[in-house]
């Protein structure tokens, strides 16, 4: 008997002007497909880069059409935290897609954070920068996201920051490139103020772009020690996106059978 093949993956970036984050966002998902062979894993953008969500989607509808069978679609967004995009944009985008595509069988996966993935990733790049691990209990660090006017999604970088600091750091703290306060650089003064003899920041975002371009500026103007890049292409990273992944698979669609 044959069996369906399992859904697609479409990789929902937000997209940049810098040319650097589609590269990223590449090279992420090509991780991705090293991992899992035989995966078909797209990649969209909201904005400025191409090919936008919505061409994927008529894309793949017009692949559906021609074989006369539904596509099924696991959308997943390269996100950290639950905030607008997440609630709000990529929903309504998968929605408006839905409704225009009838033989799309697309549903949305959660965001990538909050994992313990992330955690080993990020330690990844502090290692990589050249911080010894093993100074863990004398090095403070400062948690550098995007930043987010919504509550819940800074509620999760603050938690994230706690559980990271129980694995042995002399501190953790939060920091905002927008948004929220502190920035990087308050961050990175207030350590240094309550005598943490090394510091370092580590960008809790995927890719390039503005936002993590002035949070290493934050960064170098305080005197950090150390500076982390973004997470990037990641196995860590490519292994959360999985998981999250496997588990939309898995779940049945609103009002139709599950995936067979």
């Amino acid at each position: 008997m044959r069996h369906a093949p399992p859904p697609v993956l479409l990789v929902v970036a937000h997209g940049s002007r810098d040319p650097r984050h589609a590269a990223t966002v590449r090279a992420l998902a090509r991780r991705v497909r090293s991992l899992r062979p035989g995966l078909r894993v797209e990649t969209g953008f909201l904005d400025f880069d191409a090919p936008s969500v919505p061409r994927v989607l008529d894309r793949l509808a017009a692949q559906a059409h021609a074989c006369g069978a539904p596509v099924e679609v696991v959308a997943q967004p390269l996100l950290l935290t639950r905030a607008f995009h997440a609630k709000s944009d990529i929903p309504a985008v998968l929605g408006e897609a839905s409704a225009r595509h009838p033989l799309l069988r697309i549903r949305q996966a959660g965001v990538l954070g909050p994992s313990p993935l992330l955690l080993r990733a990020l330690e990844r790049r502090l290692a990589r920068a050249g911080l010894s691990l093993a100074d863990r209990a004398s090095t403070g660090v400062v948690l550098a996201s995007a930043g987010s006017t919504d509550p819940e999604a800074s509620a999760v970088i603050a938690d994230t920051a706690r559980e990271w600091r129980h694995t042995g750091w002399c501190a953790v703290r939060p920091a905002f490139a927008s948004a929220r306060l502190p920035r990087t650089e308050d961050a990175v003064r207030e350590l240094r103020a309550a005598g943490v003899r090394r510091i370092a920041v580590a960008p809790y975002v995927i890719a390039p772009g503005r936002l993590p371009d002035r949070i290493a500026a934050g960064a170098r103007e305080a005197g950090a020690d150390v500076l982390a890049d973004v997470l990037g292409p990641a196995p860590e990273v490519a292994g959360v996106l999985l998981e999250r992944y496997d588990t939309a698979a898995a779940a049945r669609l609103p009002g139709r059978a599950a995936a067979a």
